[in-house]
């Protein structure tokens, strides 16, 4: 079972990444019952089923859009964001985007290529749970990577998590 970092803990998920292969047409699938997150193609093509289903997420890959999902995000509880390297960094901007300007509350994921030193950073932007790749990180060096969350106290720059920046925040005497 993958272990996902989310809210401040390290926790077992059970959720499922359905990826598509190029003979799998989005139209055709039938989807088994439990938590799953969906490709953005899968979910428009049977989004009217899968509306408020309990346990479904919606993942995007980093080339497509989190304003296509814009009408939908009430009946979304979950939004994975793939990383699909390290290098790749559209992800951190559609967190921000969804946070944001569109409001969206439920939990945003980051999945793919994610790597311990990017981890801060992407709370920063948004997401709330931290899925790396099954076997990348033992349970010891997820728990380090989860203290070492904390290392900074405040944060000088402004982001989705803190939107004003350490001068606007800090008072000073004259």
């Amino acid at each position: 079972m993958p272990k996902l970092i989310k809210n401040g803990q390290l926790i077992d998920d059970d959720a499922r990444i359905l990826v598509l292969d190029e003979t799998q047409a989005p139209e055709e699938l039938t989807l088994a019952d439990g938590p799953v997150f969906v490709p953005f193609a899968v979910w428009q093509a049977h989004k009217g089923q899968l509306s408020g289903r309990a346990g479904l997420g919606v993942w995007l890959d980093s080339h497509e859009e989190v304003e296509d999902l814009a009408p939908d995000l009430d009946s979304i509880g979950a939004i994975a964001l793939n990383f699909p390297k390290f290098t790749d960094g559209r992800a951190y901007s559609a967190a921000a985007l969804l946070r944001t300007r569109l409001g969206y509350k439920g939990e945003i994921r980051a999945i793919g290529e994610v790597l311990r030193d990017q981890f801060f950073f992407m709370q920063r932007c948004g997401f709330d749970a931290i899925q790396p790749k099954a076997g990348k990180y033992s349970d010891a060096q997820l728990e380090e990577a989860l203290a070492s969350l904390k290392d900074f106290s405040t944060p000088y720059q402004a982001a989705v998590d803190q939107p004003e920046p350490l001068f606007r925040r800090a008072t000073r005497s004259a």
